[in-house]
């Protein structure tokens, strides 16, 4: 049977994933970069080397036996996002680790984004958008994008930038706040945690205008009351500030096109809290989500961008988990 192998290095994961033409994930091997306790990050010269431990680590731990599966091409992620501009040093490693597998096996490598990644693995673990033109927001501790996407013929995406913010990250406000409280880094899902604990939320001014947001100011607000609010009730404030954020972005994209599928990646759509917010306040939009393993960072998106290239009809199977 033939594979195909996704890879990606971001700052925070170190990701492998084998694909095989039937739609089956045979393997999904991933390692979370070590951050010090009470940190609120990793340099980027600390993150590629322990990319370049974690590799060799996670192709022992995949499985992938190349006497009983044919490996026809590679995945992976060589860039932050589609823009001439965008460079990160974490996806070195993956780059280099995937160009010099398909050099030695005579295979094809096929290059992409890391957030090209995030919309393909929203894609096939969410069941859509189906359209060839969709709306998608990625959120995460280095992104946070409104964009308009096509998906050409040859399955390359356009991926054009409609807004964006003027300071954190909705991921920053997420760990910044968490550490903050005692969490550790990167602190989603324990904040998420801590939030359903709580009954009911402080109001925290949020901003948006003309395709810009901003998250300094909760994240100022929300440090202010440290101390004078309970943990959870910090939390729950933290969370629904960036579900009200997110409805004014997306009511602001409404006058700009008639679109109404949006497809929302990264490790912060993955909140459920979140999604239930969104669900509520916009009825007439149909929402996709990546499933929340494939929310946060991993290998699918890069695996079955390779598979389409490569001419496997995962598209009409779909994609599943392998026993």
């Amino acid at each position: 049977m033939r594979v195909v192998l996704g890879v990606d290095t971001s700052n925070y994961t170190t990701s492998l994933c084998v694909l095989a033409e039937d739609g089956t994930i045979k393997s999904d091997q991933r390692r979370i970069l070590t951050v010090a306790s009470g940190a609120r990050g990793l340099r980027q010269s600390e993150a590629l080397f322990q990319h370049v431990q974690n590799l060799p680590l996670l192709t022992a731990e995949l499985g992938l036996d190349l006497k009983a599966h044919e490996l026809a091409a590679v995945g992976v992620s060589v860039q932050p996002r589609p823009q001439e501009d965008s460079y990160l040093p974490v996806f070195l490693p993956g780059k280099s680790f995937a160009q010099s597998l398909a050099n030695i096996l005579s295979i094809p490598c096929y290059e992409l984004t890391h957030q090209e990644m995030h919309i393909w693995s929203g894609i096939v673990s969410g069941g859509g958008p189906l359209k060839p033109e969709f709306l998608a927001i990625h959120l995460s501790g280095g992104t946070t994008e409104l964009t308009a996407v096509r998906c050409r013929e040859d399955w390359t995406l356009q991926v054009d930038l409609w807004g964006g913010t003027s300071d954190l990250h909705a991921g920053q406000l997420v760990d910044r706040l968490g550490v903050s409280l005692g969490l550790d880094f990167p602190a989603g899902p324990a904040l998420e945690k801590l939030a359903v604990k709580a009954s009911e939320a402080a109001g925290i001014p949020t901003f948006h205008k003309d395709g810009q947001v901003s998250f300094s100011g909760p994240l100022s607000a929300l440090e202010r009351m440290i101390g004078q609010v309970e943990p959870e009730v910090l939390a729950l404030s933290c969370l629904k500030a960036i579900s009200r954020t997110l409805v004014k972005w997306i009511k602001w994209a409404e006058t700009r096109t008639k679109c109404r599928e949006l497809l929302l990646v990264g490790g912060v759509a993955s909140n459920q809290l979140i999604r239930r917010e969104l669900a509520e306040e916009l009825p007439n939009w149909r929402l996709y989500y990546a499933e929340p393993r494939y929310s946060v960072d991993n290998a699918l998106g890069s695996a079955y961008y390779a598979a389409l290239r490569a001419g496997f009809p995962v598209c009409a199977r779909g994609v599943g988990e392998g026993n």
